[in-house]
């Protein structure tokens, strides 16, 4: 690896040079993915995420991201589309040594550049091979083609350089498919080159929310969504919850930190009890957190999530200091042998129900000798539903000091979604109850 690294001494000093000669202009993006994998869905496409993301905090604007298969008068038509609209395109994918890598190659034709053996890159490509002590079969050759007038940027995790060549008033830079040589390569290539041409800063803060609808929280912000302008503020729905972007453009960083601040206070007034994290702050994390402030313990009995609450709250590093005990008890008798539930509460009310619920968290409680105890039962499905239970009805409890705060909630979806939502309400109901202490 070293051998093949030996190729790039000097790429850095010629791209510098070459970017002095530039003018600085606003930019606009194209990515155009390559790969038929990637259309049939057997690969996630994250590539295109990784590198939206980069060129965002540049302040330079994607204005479309596309795929194309492995084919060569497909892939020459959405290049030629691509530039005729953008000033910078990045391809990803297709740099490989088979006969379906059809990226340098067809990015020349459309350039109307030669392609050209750079004997360096070849000597670097047979060194790596002779350092794994692997023959160098001949398809590996074309890796070592550019298109004249083009620089190679490195690729210490493989055997294919990526492109980058300036023509005109187009950049186009071609990156391999594999993220853990794209990633790399574009973080300490691609960014610091294009930071020529970044507008001043953007920066984006992220609110996690949880407790309430999408249209409902759209509505308590309503005016502030409707009068952005920079920052802006955008709502979406995921997997954990919804999520609220607050996005700032400035010339300096510390100008676009209180641009968000100033927004993200507004939203905390219409919003605070709802919010339960920023950033990369998960709805488990702040329940620790929470736990650990107060000097308050946590233990947990699950029925229908079947032990997800417990898992959730056991991926947050330090959660031993809060978190002792957890039971899963699925059967009826379970819950009377090991939580201490009556058999005439189970008989008369049901297994999932709001007095099952609370005595079963007043017997994790007294099990765990915690500061609180959490417990869930409900009708996960597909069957069990009746009309007095119908499918998604869940009980949760939480009993601390004395008293025992209870939830009905009634989910839709699948078994999968309604167990995963289950297991969120009754962390929220933790993080809620803590907080108000």
């Amino acid at each position: 690896m070293k051998v093949y690294q030996k190729i790039y001494q000097n790429i850095n000093q010629n791209i510098n040079q070459n970017i002095k000669q530039r003018k600085e202009k606003h930019m606009n993006a194209e990515i155009l993915s390559v790969g038929t994998e990637l259309l049939l869905g057997d690969i996630v496409n994250t590539n295109t995420q990784y590198i939206a993301k980069g060129l965002a905090e540049l302040g330079i604007n994607v204005y479309r991201q596309s795929v194309v298969g492995d084919n060569r008068n497909r892939l020459k038509k959405s290049m030629e589309e691509s530039l005729q609209r953008a000033d910078l395109l990045i391809i990803t994918g297709g740099l490989g040594p088979t006969t379906d890598d059809l990226t340098r190659e067809v990015a020349a034709e459309v350039l109307g550049k030669k392609l050209i053996l750079d004997q360096s890159i070849l000597d670097g490509i047979q060194g790596f091979f002779d350092q794994i002590k692997v023959p160098m079969e001949k398809s590996n050759n074309k890796q070592a083609y550019l298109p004249e007038g083009a620089f190679p940027i490195e690729n210490p995790n493989g055997t294919s350089p990526g492109i980058l060549i300036e023509t005109g008033e187009k950049i186009v830079m071609m990156l391999p498919g594999p993220p853990r040589e794209l990633q790399p390569m574009f973080d300490n290539h691609i960014k610091p080159y294009l930071n020529k041409y970044a507008q001043g800063i953007v920066k984006s803060k992220v609110l996690h929310v949880f407790g309430i609808g999408e249209s409902t929280m759209e509505a308590m912000i309503e005016d502030l969504i409707e009068g952005q302008d920079n920052p802006s503020i955008a709502p979406y729905c995921m997997e954990q919850g919804l999520i609220l972007r607050i996005t700032a453009r400035a010339r300096e960083e510390n100008t676009a930190d209180e641009m968000i601040r100033s927004l993200e206070e507004k939203v905390q007034k219409r919003l605070g009890e709802y919010i339960y994290g920023v950033d990369h702050e998960s709805l488990e994390g702040a329940v620790v957190k929470a736990l650990k402030n107060k000097g308050y313990t946590l233990s947990v009995a699950e029925s229908c999530t079947g032990g997800l609450v417990a898992a959730s709250i056991t991926n947050v590093p330090g959660a031993s200091e809060v978190f002792p005990l957890a039971l899963v008890t699925y059967s009826d008798d379970s819950k009377t042998n090991l939580l201490g539930v009556p058999k005439d509460i189970i008989k008369s009310r049901g297994a999932v129900s709001k007095e099952t619920a609370c005595a079963m968290a007043k017997g994790i409680q007294k099990i765990g000798g915690t500061t609180m105890g959490l417990s869930i039962t409900g009708i996960a499905g597909p069957g069990g539903g009746t009309a007095n239970t119908p499918l998604g009805l869940v009980h949760i409890a939480l009993a601390f000091d004395d008293k025992v705060v209870h939830e009905e909630k009634n989910l839709l979806g699948d078994r999968n979604r309604i167990r995963q939502s289950a297991a969120k309400h009754a962390l929220n109901l933790v993080r809620k109850v803590v907080r108000e202490q």
